[in-house]
């Protein structure tokens, strides 16, 4: 797990840094797709990346990129359901040392097909049963014709229990996703084009969309979030320590990992994506209502800011008097634009 490799991979780069050979970037995917590629016009041309940032605490986002991904072991479990255009399957694969469980959606017919993985919002884990979040939008997308891939996080559904996850800020929900694409990618499934890969994350999701944009530039071609977290981690210390049983141990573990939650405090600086935005590669759509209360929308102003001032192409769609969810007429067309967003980019 990521607290038990962490160490040993923070004495390595301590170690090449004392020789002079201290890493320059994050460390590529198996398979993933040149970051310059979707970016320049001479696909040649490498991409000007930042050196990585120092690691001044083990489990924040600059030691993730250091991180290798393991993602692998793609198991299609079971058929859980045919329709019309796709067949749904029980899935898991290896995240670190755990097996996350998950469903796979494949329109039947596919070859070399873009696909997307979805990072879910926030559920009790209790309340959860896998593939249990965003099924109309993963009917949507795999209706048009992606393959979709939905992890449930460890933990969830299936999945087996991180019993750190939540000390650390549940920052392994972002190595899942990571490791769900790595995993897709190395499934060698003939339905999916491993070089056309997408991230849609809602909610919670979003924000672990965000830590993934950051720690991984050209693992995906593009990203989509939907009525996003913050991508600033004190901002959402309230709903990562959710629910409201136990919260205060909750909160308390966290505060004993990463100090006390403050903006200006260097840890909770590496705990935040939005630190880290010069390290964005892909195009970025933003969906956001309006009159959302769970996410404020003053959180995607802030995000959407903080990537145009890094030069990351973000576009923001707002959806007047929604909120945290988007339905009716707004939801369809959300949906269509996310669809379109992914059909120009991927």
């Amino acid at each position: 797990m990521l607290r038990t490799i962490l160490p040993a991979v923070a004495a390595l780069a301590v170690l090449l840094s004392g020789c002079g050979l201290a890493p320059q970037n994050a460390l590529p995917a198996a398979g993933a797709v040149a970051a310059d590629a979707s970016q320049s016009d001479d696909a040649e041309a490498p991409v000007s990346m930042p050196p990585l940032p120092p690691v001044r605490h083990e489990r924040t986002l600059p030691m993730l990129m250091r991180t290798p991904d393991n993602g692998s072991d793609l198991r299609r479990e079971r058929v859980v359901e045919v329709t019309d255009a796709y067949t749904t399957y029980q899935v898991s694969y290896r995240s670190e040392e755990f097996r996350v469980s998950g469903v796979l959606q494949v329109p039947h017919g596919a070859r070399r097909s873009p696909a997307v993985v979805v990072a879910r919002g926030y559920r009790h884990p209790d309340a959860y049963r896998t593939g249990g979040s965003l099924a109309s939008a993963r009917d949507y997308l795999a209706r048009a014709g992606y393959v979709v891939l939905a992890p449930d996080y460890r933990g969830h559904g299936r999945s087996d229990t991180d019993p750190h996850n939540d000390a650390e800020l549940r920052l392994g929900y972002t190595v899942d996703v990571i490791n769900a694409v790595v995993a897709l990618r190395r499934a060698g499934l003939r339905a999916v084009d491993r070089d056309r890969i997408g991230l849609v994350g809602r909610s919670l999701g979003g924000g672990v969309a965000y830590n993934v944009l950051a720690t991984r530039p050209g693992l995906v071609s593009a990203a989509v979030l939907l009525s996003p977290m913050s991508a600033d981690a004190v901002d959402n210390v309230e709903i990562l320590t959710r629910p409201d049983e136990g919260r205060g141990p909750r909160l308390a573990a966290v505060a004993q990992t990463y100090g006390t939650p403050a903006p200006d405090a260097p840890t909770w600086q590496d705990l935040s994506a939005s630190s880290f935005f010069d390290r964005v590669t892909e195009p970025v759509l933003i969906h956001h209502g309006t009159a959302d209360t769970t996410c404020p929308p003053e959180w995607t102003l802030r995000a959407a800011a903080g990537m145009r001032e890094a030069g990351v192409d973000v576009t923001v769609r707002w959806y007047e008097g929604a909120g945290h969810g988007v339905d009716g007429e707004q939801g369809d067309a959300m949906m269509r634009e996310t669809v379109r967003f992914l059909g120009a980019r991927l």
